[in-house]
């Protein structure tokens, strides 16, 4: 059976739910692997997203107002909302992303530290503290401190769609700025929790977050944010960055790359295979970091092989709560992977776990 799409965008009569008001556009989030629906989220316009900047601009001067211990009281009590409802975010990622519990639980430990983080070190890092005026000013004392900008948007990906934008949006939060977050259109049910249990800890719409697809995220490039954040494909980065530089907005780009890691002659062979794999499969191998070239050395090779092919081999995907790799989240990149497996093989490559015919419908 074809698979459907994995976002769907479509004329609703019912009004979106939220405090961007009533659109008819939806899409829908669903599970990567049943196909059911996680959730229906509004498309939100050019127009709306604007607004919710405004918004934002508006919250950013009470935010900054409060100083850095008011402002980590505030960001500890939404950390510890989130610890106290973990099992619903858990949930939701599992659900949307389709990776496994335990890796969608890791993933949510780590994102909530990086809260715990910002707030606890933000005064040292940003709060004011005097420097030498030179020797043209010997007798002048000098400081400096850091002003929030005003308005952060973040764009997120949807491979780690906790863990990767909490790394901007904490550190923006932290910093006294307010924050308009687009999340994937993956998984758009991430970014509207974490957006409702701020406010519902702190009171403010100092986050917000506002859904949609490709269009929704460029309406934000341009929306009139101070700064901009951005996760995701260097391809799509390049139109992030294109965008922001029609009005001069600072951008700060992570995108993919080519991770290599390197296997030496001395090496612990064990530890390496466990390393390698972890490293190429984890999260499906659906990692920006994940290990995706391995170079050993020749007096090794052999051995490495071996260890690796061993410890693959008992790998297997599936839906289950005992299953290690979950399903590829975005279905446009099995074809990615087959094309990858095929090319590899007709280059003389051979495949020591699988083969071609291991690239199913999900997995």
């Amino acid at each position: 059976m074809p698979r459907r799409k994995r976002k769907g965008c479509h004329e609703s009569c019912r009004p979106a739910a939220g405090r961007h008001g009533a659109t008819a556009a939806t899409f829908d989030s669903l599970d990567p692997a049943t196909d059911e629906v996680v959730g229906t989220h509004p498309v939100h316009t050019q127009e709306e997203v604007r607004a919710a900047v405004e918004r934002a601009r508006t919250e950013a001067v009470w935010w900054a107002g409060l100083g850095f211990g008011v402002r980590k009281r505030h960001l500890t009590a939404w950390k510890g909302l989130m610890v106290r409802r973990l099992p619903e975010l858990v949930e939701t990622v599992h659900r949307e992303t389709g990776k496994p519990v335990g890796d969608a639980m890791l993933e949510a430990g780590l994102a909530i530290g990086h809260i715990g983080w910002a707030a606890g070190h933000a005064r040292r890092v940003l709060g004011r503290r005097k420097v030498s005026p030179g020797l043209l000013m010997m007798h002048q004392s000098a400081s400096v401190a850091y002003a929030p900008l005003g308005v952060v948007g973040v764009i997120g990906p949807w491979n780690y769609p906790v863990f990767t934008p909490l790394g901007s949006i904490a550190y923006a939060l932290a910093a006294g700025n307010a924050v308009v977050f687009k999340p994937s259109e993956h998984t758009p049910g991430v970014g509207v929790w974490l957006a409702e249990r701020f406010e519902e800890a702190v009171g403010r719409p100092v986050l917000q977050a506002v859904t949609g697809l490709g269009a929704t995220g460029a309406a934000l490039c341009r929306a009139g944010a101070d700064k901009i954040a951005f996760t995701g494909s260097a391809a799509t980065g390049k139109k992030v960055m294109a965008a922001c530089a029609e009005t001069l907005t600072p951008v700060v780009v992570e995108a993919g790359g080519k991770d290599a890691m390197i296997v030496d002659a001395d090496a612990d062979i064990a530890a390496a295979a466990d390393a390698a794999l972890w490293g190429a499969c984890s999260n499906a191998g659906q990692t920006c970091v994940g290990v995706e070239r391995v170079y050993v050395h020749e007096q090794v090779y052999d051995e490495f092989v071996d260890a690796l092919t061993a410890k693959a081999a008992g790998l297997y995907a599936g839906a289950g709560g005992d299953a290690r790799l979950g399903p590829i989240t975005m279905p446009s990149q099995l074809h990615v992977i087959r094309r990858h497996v095929r090319d590899a093989l007709d280059r003389g490559g051979r495949a020591v776990v699988g083969g071609l015919d291991s690239v199913g419908e999900r997995y």
